[in-house]
């Protein structure tokens, strides 16, 4: 494996219904393991690899966290860094269904900040392959936007925002409704009243909704 990851696998053989989670910057593995016991009751095998770059968190150094590409306050990351990022990810992916007892036919993708752009970059590089999509805080940059136009009208897809998100504003997130709203994605738009985080309501609403979208076979593909 070329990243190193956190993994709650369920009892039994499997396969299982499978979520890749995604951190967001500064942030590692076990950032978002904490929602593997309330995602699908704690049925699903939850993948959440650590992104490749390490970047301080403080000015001396002394801490740091994890990142799938490069931020700055002076200018927007390159386009060759996120894809670097993307492609740590997706090299991830498929040696996990390699390795790792996974449900092809019932995957899903949850990203949260930065972790959300690389599950959007993945998700809508090919929406068949997944059953769903949740991005968590997080936006949809124009240029991957135009660049990923694979058909993503049937990839249910979970947007959630906070109306005091002091680092990512929400007026991004309502920016990237519109984006996927033009493309004809299936989309589940909601904003809290909260910052840059995960609060016990979304949670909620989260869980249950994509409970909902990998209930089941996969519906069949239309002619």
């Amino acid at each position: 494996m070329n990243l190193l990851h956190t993994l709650h696998q369920p009892a039994g053989n499997g396969p299982f219904p499978t979520i890749l989670v995604l951190h967001g910057y500064g942030a590692n593995a076990h950032d978002l393991f904490g929602l593997a016991p309330h995602l699908l009751g704690g049925q699903a095998l939850v993948l959440a690899p650590q992104g490749p770059l390490e970047v301080p968190l403080d000015p001396q150094g002394r801490l740091t966290g994890y990142a799938w590409f490069p931020l700055t306050l002076s200018q927007p990351p390159s386009g060759a860094d996120v894809a670097k990022g993307i492609a740590a990810a997706q090299t991830f992916l498929d040696a996990a269904i390699e390795k790792y007892p996974v449900d092809e036919d019932r995957l899903a993708l949850l990203g949260f900040s930065q972790g959300g752009l690389i599950a959007f970059a993945l998700a809508l590089r090919a929406p068949q392959r997944f059953r769903a999509l949740a991005a968590l805080s997080t936006w949809l940059p124009d240029d991957m936007n135009a660049a990923l136009q694979s058909d993503a009208s049937r990839l249910p897809t979970w947007v959630q925002h906070g109306t005091k998100d002091e680092v990512i504003a929400v007026t991004r997130g309502r920016d990237t409704k519109a984006k996927l709203e033009a493309r004809g994605v299936p989309l589940t738009y909601k904003e809290y009243e909260m910052g840059h985080e995960i609060s016990a309501e979304s949670l909620r609403d989260l869980v249950a909704w994509l409970g909902r979208q990998m209930a089941g076979p996969r519906p069949p593909a239309l002619p």
